[in-house]
């Protein structure tokens, strides 16, 4: 008997991860003049509207929620389709 994965728990522990994830980078990127600006450079072109500033983080915080929960809903619904 396998477990099963509850897709929107997974889903939502993605986004919110992430979102945090994208937040945190972003502050280090701004206090510390390092190698995170070009991985945030990376992000504004996939994530419309990101940048270093207040609403751009807010924007890229919203981006990457929804993008890690849909991957996490996807991974959790594949998981239990192939664990059958």
């Amino acid at each position: 008997m396998t477990q099963k994965l509850d897709t929107k728990a997974v889903a939502l522990a993605l986004g919110i991860m992430w979102s945090l994830g994208v937040f945190f980078m972003s502050i280090t990127a701004i206090v510390t003049q390092s190698y995170l600006h070009n991985i945030v450079d990376f992000l504004s072109t996939v994530y419309l509207g990101y940048s270093l500033s207040f609403s751009g983080i807010v924007t890229g915080m919203v981006w990457g929620f929804f993008d890690a929960a849909i991957g996490g809903l996807v991974f959790a619904w594949l998981y239990n389709k192939l664990a059958k």
